[in-house]
């Protein structure tokens, strides 16, 4: 069992050797797992980003797994809207693995949500919406699910949508009930069953939900505390008790973009549009069929 003390290890210092070729610049931030740098690299002179698992949980394998996982994908998957991984050091013995993924000079979804208080338009909730669909279809394709889509996985930069964090990256199949952030769960996420292509089309619809009402309507309770917890009590995932709220009672948007934000969120996965159908919807809004038009072709000498 790990010892969570009421005094982790510090992070890394400044021009630490995270890896060979890779120094700390300073530390960003530390999660339950993982702590994140930002690092020079001596190879592309330039920053990078970097995941490694904290020093108090090295020793812990599935925190390892995980993160060679994300590792691998992301240096074998490459999208305009999936962060980009440059380069995964395998852990020599007893030192932790580091990923180092490109730095992105945007800011989540989450964050601008929440400090501008200010809801997206409805282009701008399509175009998203078209964004994270080309994602998530172009990762299903190559046979894994994302698992975590929230806002504070979508990095927005430059008007451009880049889906991070594939550590809950798996194949379809059965998982343990709440493998997840627990607002965001597919309602079969929550309870350990079957997850198919529906549980991402449930992430993004709460995405997309979210942008367009400033709404989470599966997230604790206000003033819930740490007691607030599964505890082997399913009735504790709002999504297993409840439909959220039609997205037109809280915002006027077009019917048909509504209603297929409305049918991502339906209990049942066989009730959600396909990510296709979805992507279509949203590109009613935007009017776009597919890339836009490039510059004309140079005329041959």
């Amino acid at each position: 069992m790990t010892d969570y003390s009421l005094d982790p290890p510090k992070p890394y210092p400044p021009d630490h050797e995270i890896a060979p070729g890779y120094r700390v610049v300073a530390h960003l931030r530390r999660g339950a797992d993982l702590d994140a740098y930002d690092a020079w690299s001596e190879q592309r002179y330039a920053r990078c980003f970097v995941k490694t698992p904290r020093p108090d949980r090295v020793g812990v394998d599935e925190v390892c797994r995980r993160l060679l996982l994300e590792g691998r994908l992301l240096r074998e998957l490459t999208h305009p809207h999936l962060v980009r991984g440059y380069d995964l050091v395998q852990p020599a013995p007893g030192q932790p693995p580091v990923l180092v993924l490109e730095a992105l000079t945007g800011t989540h979804l989450g964050a601008l949500l929440r400090d501008r208080h200010r809801r997206l338009s409805t282009s701008d909730i399509a175009h998203l919406g078209r964004q994270l669909c080309s994602a998530i279809r172009y990762l299903h394709d190559h046979g894994y699910l994302h698992l975590d889509l929230k806002p504070s996985n979508i990095i927005a930069e430059a008007g451009r949508a880049k889906v991070i964090d594939l550590s809950l990256a798996r194949p379809p199949g059965t998982c343990h009930p709440g493998v997840g952030t627990r607002a965001y769960l597919a309602p079969e996420q929550a309870e350990g069953d079957f997850l198919d292509t529906p549980a991402d089309v449930w992430g993004i619809g709460l995405v997309l939900y979210e942008a367009a009402t400033l709404t989470r309507p599966f997230a604790a309770p206000r003033g819930a505390g740490p007691e607030w917890s599964y505890s082997g009590d399913p009735t504790r995932y709002l999504q297993l008790c409840r439909v959220a709220p039609s997205v037109r009672a809280l915002r006027r948007l077009p019917r048909p973009l509504a209603e297929a934000i409305d049918g991502c969120l339906q209990p049942k996965p066989a009730d959600r549009p396909t990510v296709p159908e979805l992507w279509q919807a949203c590109t009613a809004i935007t009017g776009e069929e597919g890339p836009r038009p490039g510059p004309p072709a140079l005329p041959a000498r």
